[in-house]
């Protein structure tokens, strides 16, 4: 060292102290979830085929986290899937809805709710689409998708036919959010492929789109038609307009969508879209600020791999994973394509840095859906989860193949643009293997951690909940739009507690046809306070915080101040000096 220092011309004493920090910084926190379905109450099974001989057996479906009747507890709504021979018959109820009772105790509501429309379940998104105050469902599926208006306390109703939002085809990973910024959410709806129930492709036929590895499986989305997207304008009065193909976003070349997810990639306060395309270029679409959008993916970098191979891409989400301003994409992918996390590096666009991530090779042999960016460990620095499984259950018989049944994978931001595998430390790897779909994050248990729910095909749904020790501290943040759209979608806060400044955005749908927690969560590390807090609204307004507690639930209202203050339910909280009364935003 000393001979380093020398050849270096560094101070001795500087450098033995910079290697005395170094050796007693902490370990970072070991990441635990505990598996709490069965006893929390989550028996209903997604309906799926066991052999999946056609490809709308193997899609379906997603997850989500609802508050349907405003007692702060996450409620959880699972798609159900179906069949081809059930479908023919009439179909299933699209959803279950799960109503939290206690902690971490759920009961089946969905008959009471009135969640009874039967189709084929897909995906779900979640937002008050006319800004009464009750969180509002979309499920999205094959041959027509609902639109579920909350009525108050957990009671739908059916204002498909009326909002002219049913659609039709194979819809996939819709998402909200107000595009041109009038106080109202609008919605995208990408679709897959086209499918005639009637005349299904035969399964195992001698088609080269019909065979994987040289066994026969089902057929597609290769020589597939695929299907155009929609982007629905609310008009505010429980309409919606189509202007998907003014706006741009109508995709007339009908590439296989499937997953959307709405965020400011540049940084100019208005929310673009970014659509996770099955074989074929990925779409990055820039808000022109008139109601128009102009597709950039391949400019931007963001349409390819590394080596500009189109890709499999099924889930996705963003998230300022490197701290340096920029919101970034995570993809997830088909087997023999590892997933992609582009980095957002401004005017110079994105880069696939998948492989130097070291988020690549463990990903490789799977296919990849469900994911999220989250903070699992509290240390103010995104992590990511993804879902994992196969569409052909025939790959069970392939020696040496990815089997159909696969692993989770989680992976630790090292804070340096890589990430290390913790799978096997989470003790994740010794869930029972399963072909997973969706995956929702959210606090389930209003504990100041992120707990995951996930989407398990042909089996009930499993809940993750968060058990990581550590003395890192958090804060989560509801937000209420008054001139902005009620449940504050595409609002961004940015949070700074000494010296870590961090943001993120309030989205409806993302992962793979699943919805998040729509309160935002930041892990504050060793932080008890926090210095700022930004809000930057849909509208455009600002409004700054000063000088708050962590490990707290805050409600902020837009030109209301903090109206609300829950102690999150941790072993000991930092100190409360502010009473629970309004403050103003400065």
């Amino acid at each position: 060292m000393l001979e380093y220092a020398r050849v270096m011309r560094i101070p001795f004493l500087s450098v033995l102290l910079s290697a005395t920090c170094v050796a007693q910084a902490p370990s970072p926190p070991v990441p635990k979830f505990e598996d709490v379905s069965k006893q929390a109450g989550l028996t209903v099974s997604h309906l799926s085929s066991p052999e999946k001989r056609y490809i709308l057996e193997s899609m379906s479906g997603g997850v989500g986290f609802i508050d349907c009747d405003n007692d702060g507890k996450l409620d959880i709504v699972t798609v159900n899937g179906s069949s081809v021979d059930r479908y023919r018959q009439g179909g299933d109820p699209m959803v279950t809805l799960y109503h939290q009772d206690g902690d971490l105790k759920f009961v089946d509501i969905t008959k009471s709710a009135r969640l009874t429309t039967k189709g084929w379940g897909m995906g779900v998104a979640v937002a008050d689409f006319d800004n009464d105050g009750w969180q509002d469902l979309y499920v999205t599926g094959y041959g027509g998708n609902v639109l579920y208006r909350n009525l108050g306390d957990c009671k739908f109703e059916d204002v498909t036919e009326k909002a002219g939002v049913r659609v039709g085809g194979f819809s996939t990973g819709a998402s909200w959010a107000d595009y041109d910024r009038d106080g109202k959410v609008d919605l995208f709806v990408p679709r897959y492929v086209f499918v005639d129930i009637n005349k299904l492709p035969e399964f195992g036929s001698n088609d080269k789109f019909c065979r994987f590895r040289g066994i026969l499986v089902q057929c597609g989305p290769g020589g597939l038609p695929g299907e155009s997207d929609f982007l629905f304008h609310n008009r505010g009065n429980g309409t919606f307009e189509d202007v998907s193909k003014k706006a741009g976003l109508d995709d007339p070349e009908r590439r296989f969508g499937m997953q959307s997810v709405w965020a400011d990639y540049d940084n100019d306060g208005w929310p673009d879209l970014y659509v996770a395309n099955d074989a074929g270029p990925n779409f990055l679409y820039h808000n022109k600020h008139d109601g128009t959008f102009e597709e950039v993916g391949l400019l931007s970098g963001v349409a390819l791999s590394l080596d500009g191979q189109e890709q499999g891409s099924m889930g996705v989400d963003v998230a300022d994973f490197d701290h340096d301003g920029r919101l970034d994409i995570f993809v997830t992918n088909f087997a023999d394509q590892p997933n992609t996390l582009y980095w957002n590096q401004g005017v110079r666009g994105m880069t696939d840095i998948s492989w130097n991530a070291q988020l690549a090779q463990p990903s490789y042999p799977f296919v990849g859906w469900g994911t999220a960016f989250f903070d699992m460990d509290n240390d103010g620095w995104p992590d990511i989860f993804v879902a994992n499984g196969h569409v052909y259950p025939q790959m069970d018989l392939v020696k040496g193949g990815a089997p159909y049944k696969q692993p989770l994978l989680l992976f630790r931001n090292k804070r340096d643009r890589t990430f290390e595998d913790v799978t096997a430390i989470s003790g994740l790897d010794k869930l029972p293997a399963s072909s997973r779909r969706g995956a929702a994050f959210g606090d389930v248990n209003n504990d100041g951690k992120v707990d995951v729910l996930i989407l398990n095909v042909g089996e009930p749904p499993t809940l993750l909940i968060n058990r990581t020790q550590s003395s890192n501290h958090s804060v989560l943040f509801k937000l209420v739009g008054t001139k902005s759209n009620k449940a504050a979608i595409g609002a961004r806060v940015t949070v700074t507690a000494g010296d870590l400044v961090q943001f993120n955005e309030v989205r409806s749908g993302s992962s793979y046809l699943s919805q998040n927690d729509l309160r935002l969560h930041f892990g504050l590390g060793q932080e008890t306070r926090i210095d700022t807090v930004e809000i930057s609204w849909p509208t455009g307004k600002k409004e700054v915080y000063k000088d708050l507690s962590a490990d707290l639930i805050y409600t902020m209202v837009e030109d209301g101040g903090i109206t609300g203050r829950v102690p999150l339910k941790v072993s000991s909280l930092t100190d409360v000096d502010h009473p629970l009364s309004t403050i103003k935003a400065h």
